[in-house]
């Protein structure tokens, strides 16, 4: 792919029969130094491909208080707010981790405001040195969803064991949410059995993800949701490209194909549970 192609967004896939939810997204954020595309424009082009429902994350101090906003003006986005795990250790040294949580946990009251997320482990951007602020951030996010009674949404990056430990030692709330689901088979029925719902995004659509998809072989449909993580992870045969919610169309085809279910379906499915996570827009 050149240069030139990789700045052209990719063409809209094949409408889906059924609505359903992307439910992971960062619409403030652009790739590779571009501005992000209008959000009017990222829900128009969602909604002609049937995608209708957006969660906008914000992960930082700034996005978080942007997604606050956003949710007030637009009708098909709710949103979810959280500290980065990277970015955790950032405000534990500069003194103002405590400051910056109890501003997610004042946010967590908007009404349109559905998930405390993503929140979570990451030890492939950051050092040992950070593992401490993580998790503390961490215990505390979940602190904040369980108050609330609102979704938890999970970021895990080579992370597995230690989140399914602080999960299992925190008393999550009801509703947990393994954003684009990254461990095995094994993990992925432990998850099952607790109750949790895994979240796939366009890497289960990458040649060399065969592990995730035995992993998403092994979960029932009433545990699974959909997302892009955009504008990031964007799905075959666009990868590299920019990623948009009007994308989702070919990881939910990649998703029923693995299924072996039929596309109406895992459609229904997905909008189902994602209302069970998140409460009507």
């Amino acid at each position: 792919m050149t240069q030139s192609s990789r700045a052209l967004p990719p063409p809209a896939p094949e409408p889906l029969p059924i609505p359903v939810v992307d439910n992971h997204c960062h619409l403030d954020i652009g790739r590779d130094g571009t501005a992000p595309v209008s959000v009017a424009e990222q829900i128009d082009a969602a909604r002609r491909v049937g995608v209708d429902r957006l969660v906008q994350v914000g992960c930082d101090r700034e996005s978080a208080h942007w997604t606050a906003k956003l949710v007030e003006e637009h009708p098909a986005v709710l949103g979810a707010v959280a500290i980065h795990p990277n970015e955790a250790p950032k405000h534990a040294e500069a003194g103002d981790l405590d400051e910056v949580i109890a501003e997610i946990g004042a946010l967590a009251a908007h009404p349109r405001i559905r998930a405390i997320g993503e929140t979570g482990l990451d030890y492939y951007r950051t050092g040992p040195e950070g593992i401490g602020a993580q998790q503390e951030s961490f215990r505390r996010h979940i602190e904040i969803a369980r108050r609330t009674d609102l979704a938890l949404q999970i970021h895990d990056r080579d992370a597995h064991a230690d989140i399914l430990r602080i999960l299992a030692e925190e008393d999550p709330p009801e509703r947990v949410v393994l954003h684009c689901y990254s461990g095995d088979m094994e993990m992925a029925r432990e998850c099952v059995r607790r109750g949790y719902y895994l979240s796939f995004a366009g890497t289960v659509t990458f040649k060399n993800a065969r592990d995730l998809r035995n992993s998403l072989a092994v979960t029932p449909l009433e545990h699974l949701l959909v997302e892009t993580d955009a504008p990031y992870l964007t799905p075959s045969p666009h990868r590299g490209q920019t990623n948009a919610p009007y994308l989702v169309p070919l990881t939910v085809r990649a998703m029923a194909e693995t299924l072996n279910v039929a596309v109406p379906t895992l459609c229904q499915a997905l909008s189902t549970n994602s209302e069970t996570v998140y409460g009507p827009w």
